[in-house]
């Protein structure tokens, strides 16, 4: 599935349900539904700086791709970055560089989550295209 596809896949998801307090239950079911980190990765150094929540992200690359797992604990932080996981892991550092994340605001987000939690999720954002950035350049040092 494309990125495009994915934020296309929630956008639609989200549009069914009218309710902000619905579309919280929906974040946070997709949080809970998220594998957990494993406790070796739970580390200062995959702590994601501006995150009032602890948030661990994470990456690996694998055959071209950028493989991303996170975990939170908060549960509906959690939900947020399990659904940035499942919209930009999976795909190459130029896809994820090149992504326009539009589904954060057609879903509202942007106007439903408090300040905090949207630096968060905009800190979240900004440290999958670090990696994604850090990846890239290792392979064309290779070359």
């Amino acid at each position: 599935m494309t990125i495009n596809e994915q934020q296309d896949e929630f956008i639609a998801d989200f549009s069914a349900i009218d309710d902000w307090m619905d579309r919280y239950s929906l974040i946070i079911e997709m949080g809970n539904a998220a594998e957990s980190l494993d406790d070796a990765y739970k580390t200062d150094s995959n702590l994601i700086e501006g995150c009032q929540s602890r948030v661990w992200l994470q990456a690996d690359y694998e055959g071209g791709k950028v493989e991303f797992r996170a975990d939170s604990d908060a549960i509906i932080v959690k939900g947020l970055v399990t659904m940035l996981v499942k919209v930009l892991s999976g795909h190459t550092p130029d896809e994820i560089l090149g992504a326009d994340l539009y589904f954060i605001d057609r879903i509202g987000l942007t106007e439903h989550l408090s300040p905090t939690r949207s630096n968060g999720l905009l800190s979240m954002v900004k440290q999958m295209r670090l990696y994604a950035l850090a990846f890239k350049t290792k392979e064309e040092s290779k070359h």
